[in-house]
């Protein structure tokens, strides 16, 4: 799929939705974008100097702002602060024990469950690469055991002996989470994520390098924008959805995004360091988002007085 001031997406990376026109979500989305030009502008969670190319598709004067025929504003990235220090719990008392950099983090989001068998090769995987982890685990979708327990969960999604072999090198979390503050975490050197534009945005803003792990929607998309456009990202050689990723292949993944002798991996962690630092750029006194969320503001104020209402 080819658009104006975009990367060109394959179709395997497209929402499956998108490829069957019968489709009800297919027809949704068409809605959506039909009703676009009736609102008086559209916010959106980017900023200028992530998907400068795009923004300026869909700003100036082309086929794109054609189509959207009102102003696209700019103001991300925002993310949800982190929480009132609370005290600490087995979490951060973990990591606080890690060195800098040095954790990978796995959390495939509140609907990334796994099949039973995608789960006993991840978890190998992460035992092979040599790297410490922390990971929040959800019971495989094959799992159909009765037991509300989290420690019995885990242990039918785990291979035997798992959490003993790896007790001194990783974490398992079976509960929620708090996500922005184990990204922001000093220990913490890469992410395993899903690919929700939440986490993403999440992970830039630390500076935290990506393995791309999308499981479905438009966390495909997300995932090949990261990967190829921004180069923040590596990821899986085949989606997850269409085949078991081998424990060799998630290793080998997470000693690049980690490991410091990679130079494939050396470049990611760069680039994430510096869309951290365009990120903050963003949001100082003039920058791009601070500029767009101006003139969102002001814009809202003229309408007010014009029409009494204002649709966003």
């Amino acid at each position: 799929m080819k658009i104006p001031g975009c990367r060109p997406v394959g179709a395997d990376d497209l929402m499956e939705t998108m490829l069957d026109r019968s489709n009800r979500h297919y027809r949704e989305c068409v809605r959506c974008g039909e009703e676009i030009p009736m609102s008086d502008g559209v916010l959106v969670n980017t900023w200028e100097e992530l998907q400068g190319n795009t923004l300026a598709a869909l700003m100036e004067d082309g086929e794109l702002s054609r189509v959207m025929k009102v102003p696209v504003y700019a103001i991300g990235p925002i993310v949800r602060p982190n929480g009132p220090t609370k005290k600490p719990n087995s979490i951060f008392e973990w990591l606080d024990k890690q060195r800098e950099r040095s954790v990978l983090y796995v959390c495939l989001g509140s609907g990334g469950t796994l099949s039973l068998e995608q789960t006993i090769e991840l978890a190998c995987g992460l035992e092979l690469s040599g790297q410490r982890f922390m990971w929040v685990l959800r019971k495989p979708t094959s799992y159909l055991g009765e037991s509300s327990n989290d420690d019995d969960l885990v242990s039918v999604g785990l291979p035997e002996g798992f959490l003993d072999r790896t007790r001194g090198m990783g974490l398992v979390v079976t509960q929620w989470a708090p996500q922005v503050e184990i990204l922001s975490h000093g220990s913490i050197g890469g992410f395993l994520s899903h690919c929700g534009w939440s986490s993403v945005l999440e992970s830039l803003t630390q500076g935290v390098p990506i393995v791309a792990w999308p499981l479905y929607a438009e966390q495909w998309m997300n995932a090949a924008f990261l990967t190829e456009e921004i180069g923040v990202a590596i990821r899986t050689s085949e989606l997850p959805s269409k085949r078991v990723i081998s424990r060799q292949e998630v290793a080998s993944l997470v000693r690049k995004v980690m490991g410091e002798e990679d130079e494939e991996g050396r470049k990611v962690r760069a680039k994430a360091e510096e869309v951290r630092v365009s990120t903050e750029r963003a949001w100082t006194q003039g920058g791009s988002s601070h500029s767009s969320l101006l003139e969102w503001a002001k814009r809202c104020c003229l309408l007010s007085f014009t029409n009494n209402t204002v649709s966003i």
